[in-house]
């Protein structure tokens, strides 16, 4: 509920910032950076040895898990903060993460991360292949109660 409500405290900065002649940036909130900066780490740690291209198996509800959820539940949080964002300061933010090479980390991380094949696990129906559910065909709710 609080990341849409902080570009707010941006906009009236963002004068100072169409004033010089080289490409400017800001910086999303900081305290998000700092917490993505460590989780980029501790997930290339994880995955060095994973070309893109293959696929991570993460067991379920293991440390790798916890880490890898809330690096993504980071970029759930930064996405939040860029949609409330003006086009201006959208712009400001994603140079800044291109600098940072953030997007390069998470599109390495992601490939690595993605199941060679996204078919949803469940009960299985009796005729197979008919209607096969995959994570690219089904919505996916994710709320937390």
């Amino acid at each position: 509920r609080l990341m849409p409500e902080l570009p707010k405290f941006d906009d009236e900065d963002l004068k100072s910032y169409g004033d010089e002649e080289e490409e400017s940036a800001l910086s999303p909130p900081a305290a998000l950076m700092s917490v993505l900066a460590t989780q980029e780490l501790l997930l290339e740690n994880i995955l060095e040895c994973i070309p893109v291209g293959e696929f991570a198996v993460i067991q379920p509800l293991s440390d790798e898990f916890c880490l890898v959820l809330g690096y993504l539940l980071t970029w759930k949080l930064t996405l939040a903060f860029f949609k409330a964002a003006s086009s201006q300061l959208r712009v400001l933010y994603s140079q800044y993460l291109r600098r940072n090479k953030s997007l390069n980390k998470l599109l390495y991380h992601l490939f690595r991360l993605m199941p060679e094949n996204p078919v949803i696990s469940g009960p299985t129906s009796e005729v197979p292949n008919k209607d096969t559910k995959t994570f690219f065909t089904e919505e996916l709710h994710l709320d937390v109660k």
